[in-house]
């Protein structure tokens, strides 16, 4: 039975880059667990081919999402005017990739390298995320032309000084336009930074573009000790309507590994943790369903 929200896995489970012939293995294994939803990782504009890409996915009925790595040397804060200027570029070609592959988001911690951190006096932070906003305007506005929307995702301290909250990542984006700029929530970061989960959601409402989830290990939802029926009702409530991703990562991640610290298996296997992850899921949202419809009768 499918379950009433689009569930989706992030090819980085498996693969760091993901290339044409990997994708190629991937999305029938990952359309045939079920799955609505193939979020596709961007870590070089030329790691795979996007017309390529759109033509499996139409053939297979999977929808895409596009997720981002900034990797070193991407910065749109206290960086060299050449740096930003670059990163933009890298940015608005993971735009054009998006409407190549008819996702409706770039996601991904759109400010700054992961694993770049450094002692932010609080009287400087409003100065970096005026520079933000200046520096990632240009992104937005070719976003909204290509109709996409960019989501940027808080990470946790130990991935960025920048921006760790949902708190701070509304506030950094404030003046940016919501029609072109949100919030990528990503449950294994608010589980670290957030003092409730739920909370942070309902102050998101209205802003939250996409939505990444995982156990608070980075393992399969539901082997942990998150509160996940909380979490999809805060969704429901907060008027996000978008899939939810499971992500998760290899040990051989090419650009982020050290950030991403996978020291460890997280699961049985790879597959384990998206399969285990969509039944889980799936359970929660049906039964969550099944609560909203006795609760209007």
């Amino acid at each position: 039975m499918t379950p009433p929200r689009a569930l989706g896995a992030n090819t980085w489970i498996w693969t760091s880059p993901l290339t044409d012939e990997s994708l190629a293995e991937l999305a029938p294994k990952i359309r045939g667990w079920g799955f609505d939803v193939i979020e596709l990782t961007v870590e070089n504009v030329d790691d795979w081919d996007p017309r390529r890409a759109a033509a499996l996915l139409d053939s297979l009925g999977l929808s895409a999402a596009i997720v981002v790595a900034m990797g070193p040397g991407r910065e749109l804060v206290a960086a060299d005017r050449q740096t930003i200027t670059t990163t933009r570029d890298f940015l608005r070609r993971a735009v054009d990739i998006a409407a190549e592959v008819s996702s409706p988001v770039i996601a991904g911690p759109i400010y700054t390298s992961v694993g770049r951190t450094w002692q932010i006096d609080e009287a400087q932070r409003p100065g970096w995320y005026e520079q933000l906003r200046d520096s990632l305007e240009p992104v937005v506005r070719h976003a909204m032309d290509a109709g996409v929307t960019v989501a940027v995702e808080p990470l946790n301290r130990y991935e960025t000084s920048l921006i760790n909250t949902v708190d701070q990542a509304l506030e950094a984006l404030d003046g940016l336009p919501v029609e072109g700029c949100g919030l990528g929530l990503d449950v294994y970061h608010m589980n670290i930074e957030e003092r409730s989960i739920t909370e942070a959601i309902r102050r998101a409402a209205g802003r939250i573009a996409h939505v990444q989830v995982s156990a608070n290990d980075r393992g399969a939802p539901g082997a942990d000790h998150l509160d996940w029926p909380g979490i999809t009702s805060a969704l429901d409530a907060a008027g996000y309507r978008g899939p939810l991703v499971i992500e998760s990562f290899t040990r051989d991640n090419a650009t982020i590994a050290t950030a991403a610290s996978i020291w460890r298996p997280l699961a049985k296997t790879q597959d384990a943790i998206a399969v285990d992850g969509f039944a889980f899921l799936s359970g929660v949202l049906r039964a969550g369903a099944r609560s909203t419809r006795s609760a209007r009768r």
